[in-house]
């Protein structure tokens, strides 16, 4: 399996590349000759960047969304647009929740920028499941995750704006990774691990029957995160002694430099154009 990213708040100085980074998180996977892409970013950014890469959308065989915040599903739109033929989607049912932040009192709207309907139109043909399902060989989308942890809280800046005009914090039951099985053990690939990296983890161990992480890819959700949670992941993701962490998006600087120091050559930066192998 080869991931490819495609979105990432970051782009590396040492890219000969003009990339274009945003807020936001798009991976491209290849594998049993198929083009997956997870999550689009929340602008056009990902047409630019994944031409750059030398892959039209119309090459793409399916797409996955982690969960329904913007900067994850901003550039759907803008790919379905760009098609010239309907597109398998994966999601959880509830993606087009009411999904809001609140900071300094203030109520924003985070969630997807299109209806159903319209990205229907545009040629999504949705898969909603909430139970596990394999996108192509090998490549499993999984569903809702199960939350088992006692530290991994959830971001309480993230809400559900209720009816009654009060707001409660958002499960994000939406949240959801791929699981790849391969020689080493699991892959986990993850939007942002609001489920929590933990969680997420340990439902692809017992759903695939696997025992061992042989990596963690894409956006862990530490960066906000409380410093307990902070300390008690880092430390449960050292235990499952992975043999790659390539961490991008909602990962932020200080966890990355954390990462970096604890794992080593291990460590992945998953700044736009990274290419992670899993064998």
């Amino acid at each position: 399996m080869k991931c490819t990213v495609v979105v990432d708040n970051s782009v590396p100085i040492s890219t000969r590349r003009p990339f274009r980074g945003e807020h936001g998180f798009s991976l491209l996977i290849e594998v049993a000759s198929a083009k997956i892409l997870l999550d689009t970013g929340q602008s056009e950014i990902v047409l630019h960047n994944l031409k750059l890469l030398g892959v039209q959308p119309n090459d793409l065989d399916a797409i996955a969304l982690s969960h329904g915040h913007y900067d994850h599903t901003g550039g759907l739109a803008f790919l379905l647009q760009h098609r010239h033929k309907p597109i398998p989607v994966y999601a959880h049912p509830d993606i087009f929740q009411n999904h809001h932040s609140v900071n300094e009192g203030k109520r924003r709207y985070i969630g997807i920028p299109h209806t159903q309907e319209e990205l229907s139109e545009l040629g999504a043909q949705w898969n909603l499941t909430a139970a596990p399902r394999e996108i192509v060989p090998g490549l499993m989308f999984s569903g809702q995750i199960p939350r088992r942890t006692d530290y991994e809280t959830g971001d309480a800046k993230l809400v559900i704006a209720a009816e009654a005009g009060c707001d409660c914090q958002d499960p994000i039951l939406d949240d959801a990774a791929l699981y790849y099985s391969c020689r080493d053990g699991l892959a986990v690939i993850g939007g942002c691990a609001h489920s929590g990296l933990v969680n997420t983890v340990e439902y692809g161990l017992k759903l695939t029957a696997n025992t061992q992480l042989a990596g963690w890819i894409g956006g862990t959700h530490l960066g906000p995160a409380p410093k307990p949670q902070q300390a008690k992941t880092l430390c449960r993701l050292a235990e499952y002694a992975p043999r790659l962490v390539a961490a991008s998006h909602c990962t932020g600087f200080a966890m990355m430099a954390e990462l970096q120091r604890r794992f080593g050559e291990r460590f992945i930066p998953g700044f736009i154009g990274q290419v992670i192998q899993v064998d």
